[in-house]
């Protein structure tokens, strides 16, 4: 008992050094605990992974072939790490033979992509800055009919990974979101996303997954960052310092748009059966004494453009890739704009809002459903658009839609979430 007493009292005469080591103690105890749990959800997944490359091939058949578009500087310069431990380590064990190429700066995705080789599958280990490169370059192609057919895999690895809520579910721990993406593109369920191609007079077209943001939302978004120290009244301050230098932030734009086309219906590929001999025989005696008249080439009917003008704090034009499961009528883009009349309290709500879904609008927006649309900014108007996060100068620019241009992989369990959702 005597010795108890003389641990407390030490304690209570050391109590600076005892709280101090305390709190290393416990820090470091979390840590480790954190370290145990990565393993072993590392050693999950690869033992998931273990079972598919155990499954046996034909002596005919070859390993399946992946191409990884890796950005090392993503996640602050940890990507390279985190692929090496966590993806990499997954798809060797099910067998599949993997090429990863690295970036070394911005903008070279897109010229690595035109001169890649057909591979059976598409990974890009980045974020949205990255997936935006690869599918550019994809579809900048002569032969982007081809590769477009190709899967692609999405490991989120980037600050920002937009697409990542529609193809996976998500949690606080990074290993487990990559574990999961990874163990998702084994298992090869995939589903179709449109693509926006977005063209200025000038240059060449850029595609994106998610959607083009102009306003003052995005503008505002884009100073957050550096009202750091301000800890969570950052994004409050952000908003509040962009009235004081300029109100209303209004935004006057001319939209030209194109009515939205019917959705086909989902139908898998048939292959039909060959005809027999004595069938095709017939047919081609036929169309040598009878050969079929030709039809003369059909007139195109001129596009139906509408117009419309808008006064708005901002302009997103998106895609429904938010729930790339949900069944539609149409294939269609949308083209939101919040209304002009916000007060200053509404507009930091409002912006409060946004920074954490930037596609959510308020019920007094306007929304309108096309196929295509031309944006027309009025002289002098500069700034800048959010492309799938990534920024380019304002301009005016042509938008189209490309309904299930690209397949993804998406995993099981967000597929049902997603649909459950819908009922």
């Amino acid at each position: 008992m005597a010795r108890v007493v003389k641990v407390f009292r030490t304690l209570r005469n050391h109590w600076k050094k005892s709280t101090f080591a305390v709190c290393v103690f416990s820090y470091g105890g979390y840590w480790l605990y954190g370290k145990h749990c990565d393993s072993v959800l590392r050693r999950e997944a690869c033992l998931v992974a273990r079972e598919f490359g155990r499954q046996q091939i034909a002596p005919q058949e070859r390993l399946r072939k992946a191409t990884v578009i890796l950005n090392p500087a993503a996640c602050s310069g940890k990507a390279n790490n985190l692929f090496e431990k966590n993806a990499a380590p997954i798809l060797h064990l099910a067998g599949v033979e993997i090429t990863i190429v690295k970036t070394d700066y911005e903008g070279q995705a897109k010229k690595l992509i035109e001169l890649m080789e057909q591979t059976d599958m598409l990974i890009v280990a980045g974020g949205d800055g990255t997936l935006q490169e690869v599918i550019t370059g994809l579809l900048r192609r002569p032969d982007q009919d081809t590769f477009s057919n190709t899967p692609i895999g999405f490991i989120p690895l980037g600050s920002h990974n937009s697409l990542s809520p529609s193809l996976h579910l998500l949690s606080d721990n990074k290993v487990k979101d990559i574990t999961s993406a990874t163990l998702s593109i084994l298992k090869g369920e995939t589903v179709p996303l449109d693509v926006l191609q977005i063209k200025g007079e000038k240059e060449q077209p850029v595609f994106a997954l998610m959607g083009l943001r102009w306003g003052a939302f995005r503008d505002v978004a884009a100073t957050i960052s550096k009202y750091w120290y301000l800890g969570p009244l950052k994004t409050n301050a952000a908003h509040w310092f962009s009235t004081l230098r300029e109100w209303p932030l209004v935004r006057d734009v001319s939209v030209s748009y194109l009515a939205p086309n019917l959705r086909p219906p989902d139908q898998p590929p048939q292959k039909h059966p060959r005809p027999n001999l004595l069938y095709r025989i017939i047919c081609r005696l036929k169309n040598y004494w009878s050969p079929p008249l030709e039809e003369p080439p059909k007139e195109e009917e001129p596009e139906q453009w509408e117009e419309q003008q808008l006064s708005t704090l901002e302009l997103f034009i998106q895609t429904h890739n938010k729930n790339p499961v949900e069944r539609r009528v149409n294939d269609s883009l949308m083209i939101c704009a919040e209304p002009n009349n916000f007060s200053v309290g509404e507009f930091i709500t409002v912006g409060n809002k946004k920074e954490e879904d930037p596609t959510l609008f308020t019920k007094n927006s306007t929304k309108l459903e096309a196929s295509a649309c031309q944006l027309h900014l009025p002289e002098g108007a500069g700034g800048f658009y959010n492309i799938d996060n990534e920024e380019y100068e304002a301009m005016p620019v042509e938008v189209r839609l490309l309904p299930r241009k690209l397949r993804f992989f998406i995993s099981a369990e967000r597929r049902e979430q997603l649909l459950s959702q819908m009922q």
